[in-house]
Parts: structure tokens; sequence; C-alpha cells
């Protein structure tokens, strides 16, 4: 069954968390699964709006992976250039639009997300911009990556993290 959404441009800088001194274009040898998607249907670029979701998202997967942050530092911030239209997932209405509730920061509830992400790929959607679930403030953009990087992404900078941030303000991990 179709989905029905809304386009979105999204323009402007984005920003994964990566490990530390991993190459911007760099991809897992097995592509990992994320909310929005399963790494053995689509590969996945996540990207977020802002430090402070990036951040609050490293937080999540650590506290997902049972994994002190001083384990996780130093790690690294890659900046990404975007120019990309993309499904609009990203008010509680528009989620709901879809059958889908605002994300919370577990992995437990994925495979809702992960059957809409996927549909939006078969039905020809670039990715989607949807609510951070680290950071409901803020924004994530999943790029779905069967070409890689991903057309209109490009990685622009490497920013290091060598101490352990500050949780941001409004974090849900």
């Amino acid at each position: 069954m179709p989905v029905s959404v809304e386009r979105i441009a999204v323009v402007g800088e984005w920003i994964r968390h990566a490990p530390h001194r991993s190459a911007p274009l760099g991809r897992p040898r097995e592509p990992a699964s994320g909310r929005w998607q399963r790494g053995g249907v689509v590969p996945g670029l996540y990207l977020a709006d802002e430090t402070d979701t990036a951040v609050a998202e490293w937080y999540r997967w650590l506290a997902e992976n049972a994994l002190p942050p001083g384990l996780g530092t130093p790690h690294d911030h890659h900046r990404w250039r975007v120019s990309v239209e993309v499904a609009d997932l990203s008010t509680p209405e528009r989620l709901a639009a879809v059958g889908l509730h605002v994300p919370e920061p577990s992995s437990s509830n994925w495979a809702a997300f992960q059957a809409v992400g996927e549909t939006l790929w078969r039905e020809g959607w670039r990715g989607l911009l949807a609510p951070s679930a680290a950071r409901p403030r803020g924004g994530v953009l999943c790029m779905f990556a069967d070409i890689w990087p991903p057309r209109g992404c490009r990685p622009v900078r490497i920013e290091e993290i060598a101490e352990v941030p500050v949780p941001p303000v409004g974090m849900t991990t």
C-alpha cells in the first residue's frame, strides 16, 4: 500500500557521528540496520540537523550498546553538505498519518518505522526527514544509500570530538 507523504527540500550541512579517524565515505562491510531501514534491504545514511542532536544520538547509541561515554571518545563528527528532496515525516501529525508515533530512544520499536521507511524506498523516495528519538526538538535525515554516497549528499569536513560532550538540553536518552 503506498505511503501518502509530502515532499520537503533539505539543504545545508548535516552531521554524522562516526568512529574516530574513520573515513567520511567509509561504510561497514555488513550494512547496519537503523530506525528507518534494515541493512539487508537497503543501507542507510543517518545525519543529524545540528551538533546537539548528533551528541544526543551518540548518547542513545552508547546506551543501546551498554557502553560508558568514555569508551566512545574520541569520536568524530563528519559534516555532510546536503541538497535533497525527501519524504517529510518531521512532525507528530505527519508520523500519525502513516501510522507511527513519535520515535522513542530504543531499537525495540523499530519494526514499524522500518516498514514505513522501506515502503518509501520501494516507492522511489531517496530518504526522509523525521524527529530525533534522542532529542525530539532535533531532526534526523535518513538517506537510503543504495548508491554511495547517496545523491545530493557529500562529506565536507571532519570534526574530532576529543572529550566526552556535555549531554544536550532536551535529550531523551
